[in-house]
């Protein structure tokens, strides 16, 4: 048997919450693993790193987009496969990746279900698995913060959007490996790794999480009016033809602006800052995934 390890941010829930864990677990034959809860994801990097260096071979993060990452940024590069168990708002990378919102199902997807290479990607000195922002996308995840959720959700970020499309516009310089590609006023800069944002919405639809480079938008809109029109091409899968966006790629990203600007990984935000670099760390980190159905 696999030796395995759970990590558990117990303010989160999922099906029957952690006593249904155990039970799940038990019935597939582990009886005791090493069993980390945490009340803060800030707890979970330390855990992660414990788990590895004791030789686990696959390790069950239980929690929010929070929680993932944090996990994520601990353990990419390391001998170690993630088993998602989503038990927050949006969960972010299980979407992307098919995995249900079901304990079950999701126990038995880490225990006997494919393994998949994705790359990381990796803002100032930080790990990201699905998508990075400065800019209105940070103040959403700001605004939508666990007293909303709690009381509406995933609405908690339709909710909180409303609020964000009132931000001011910004001088903002970008570099794409080593080439200026964006000069002047913006409200928002994303770095994808994935294709959709909370709510299902796809920012990026030729995206791919194995292919060695960072998918790079920029976003002109500057009152609710315009981003609703934004949004609108978002929703319908074609964000690249809004005329107040623009989409590349690359493997390092220099982003300047003209003031401090809070950013956000995988939904989580960070404190205001003026300067972000980025990169890619391709094929750094390995997930279980549901297998795929013979056709």
């Amino acid at each position: 048997m696999m030796k395995i390890a759970i990590i558990a941010h117990k303010e989160k829930s999922l099906g029957g919450g952690l006593r249904e864990l155990r039970q799940v677990l038990k019935d597939r034959g582990y009886t005791n693993p090493p069993w980390y809860e945490v009340k803060s994801s800030r707890q979970i990097p330390a855990l992660a790193r414990k788990a590895v260096a004791n030789g686990t071979e696959l390790l069950f993060i239980w929690g929010g987009d929070g929680s993932v990452q944090r996990c994520v940024d601990a353990i990419a590069g390391q001998a170690v496969s993630l088993a998602i168990l989503p038990a927050g708002t949006a969960n972010l990378l299980a979407t992307n990746l098919n995995i249900p919102i079901d304990l079950v199902s999701a126990v038995d997807i880490g225990l006997q279900g494919d393994t998949r290479r994705l790359d990381v990607g990796v803002l100032n000195g930080e790990r990201f698995a699905v998508m990075a922002g400065v800019g209105f996308d940070a103040l959403m995840m700001r605004y939508a913060d666990d007293t909303l959720k709690e009381h509406f959700g995933r609405i908690a970020y339709v909710v909180s959007s409303t609020h964000a499309t009132r931000m001011n516009s910004r001088k903002v310089r970008i570099t794409v490996d080593k080439q200026t590609w964006f000069k002047g006023r913006a409200t928002c800069v994303l770095l994808g790794q994935m294709g959709s944002l909370a709510g299902g919405v796809r920012v990026f639809p030729n995206s791919r999480p194995d292919d060695g480079l960072l998918e790079i938008g920029v976003v002109t809109a500057e009152n609710p009016m315009q981003w609703a029109r934004v949004l609108a091409s978002m929703a319908v899968g074609h964000a690249e033809r809004s005329p107040l966006a623009q989409m590349t790629q690359g493997q390092r990203v220099d982003i300047k602006l003209s003031r401090p600007t809070v950013y956000e990984l995988d939904g989580g935000d960070r404190k205001a800052t003026k300067h972000l670099r980025a990169k890619i760390e391709p094929g750094s980190l390995v997930v279980c995934v549901p297998r795929e159905v013979e056709p």
